[in-house]
């Protein structure tokens, strides 16, 4: 039997400070924080060598089986559209040189246009897949680095942010802090942590999908042209997630859940789309039979994933009425650390 390697990393949900994980904006804004977690969501990547003259990639979300020759990993082809929508994948892959006798089987691990990073996830599990593989060490931070360049370029719209790619790399609970020419990376999670996030939180998926690139380039020019309510609004968005990050380290997690909440209510002010309308009308329908429920978007918005934030004795309640509207509650659990 030939060689096979099976890794997995987990998709992140958002807390607080994304968007703000735009460079340069993270530097310009002082002291930026974004805080994420690892969610049991995983991107699953399965290597295996073969004899065939060529590498063959199997994708479970776009429930396709492609085989592209040798002679395809050309830098022409691999800056077009010849691999469609595996490009991304592609393009991992020829970074290690592997041109023949691979199988790639991959599964991104969150619904498709989700807002939860899956393809990012995916992409440095595929990496962190690869580095085994072939036998090189895996330099987290720089395989975060490289994959995020070459996704930016895949996207094609704008910046791309650094969060998304940390949580399955690193797993639990992360704050990222800008600094110049390094994102330092703080483990912040605990038992009581996790049970404090699952009690509080309960994660939906609309079913709808959105694309947050075109979302963050609109973000990221309005703040560079000066528009003083973007730029209020970015500066608040850190504020707060500079104050749960204290909050966290505090052990005041009833207040976290309180600041998430605000986070959700500053980005709906900013960003009028960022609620799909069916998202708002599952709010609207719920509010009253939940005291003090928020809603947070997860990503840029428009569709995809939410979180709904609630005090810790509502969360079955909050599932109950989600079900009972039609939209999907996903399975929240917050990963440790690796």
């Amino acid at each position: 039997m030939g060689k096979i390697v099976e890794t997995q990393g987990s998709v992140r949900v958002d807390l607080l400070g994304g968007t703000i994980d735009l460079r340069p904006i993270n530097l310009i804004l002082p002291n930026v924080v974004t805080l994420n977690l690892a969610s049991g969501l995983k991107a699953k990547v399965r290597l295996e060598e073969t004899s065939r003259d060529g590498i063959e990639i199997i994708s479970k979300d776009y429930e396709s089986e492609n085989f592209f020759p040798s002679n395809d990993f050309t830098q022409e082809k691999l800056c077009s559209d010849h691999f469609g929508p595996l490009s991304f994948v592609a393009q991992i892959i020829d970074l290690f040189e592997l041109h023949k006798n691979l199988k790639v089987t991959l599964e991104s691990g969150s619904p498709a246009g989700a807002g939860l990073g899956g393809s990012s996830s995916m992409g440095v599990t595929l990496y962190k897949a690869l580095c085994e593989y072939t036998g090189k060490s895996l330099d987290r931070e720089n395989a975060i680095h490289v994959v995020n360049d070459l996704e930016g370029r895949i996207l094609n719209c704008g910046p791309a942010g650094y969060q998304d790619y940390y949580p399955a790399l690193f797993g639990g609970v992360l704050a990222l802090k800008a600094t110049p020419g390094k994102v330092e990376i703080e483990q912040l999670f605990t038992k009581e942590l996790k049970v404090a996030l699952e009690q509080r939180l309960t994660l939906v998926y609309s079913g709808q999908t959105r694309l947050s690139g075109i979302n963050n380039w609109e973000v990221y020019k309005q703040f560079f042209d000066g528009v003083e309510e973007t730029r209020h609004g970015l500066s608040r968005i850190a504020e707060l997630s500079a104050d749960a990050y204290h909050k966290i380290k505090n052990k005041q997690f009833s207040d976290l859940a309180d600041l998430i909440k605000q986070e959700g209510e500053v980005r709906r002010n900013l960003f009028p789309k960022i609620l799909s309308p069916e998202m708002e009308k599952l709010y609207n329908s719920i509010e009253n039979d939940v005291p003090g429920l928020g809603i947070k978007v997860c990503g840029a918005g428009g569709g995809g994933c939410f979180l709904l934030v609630h005090n810790e004795n509502e969360g079955e309640k909050v599932k109950d009425l989600v079900t009972q509207y039609g939209m999907t509650v996903l399975d929240f659990q917050v990963e440790s650390s690796l």
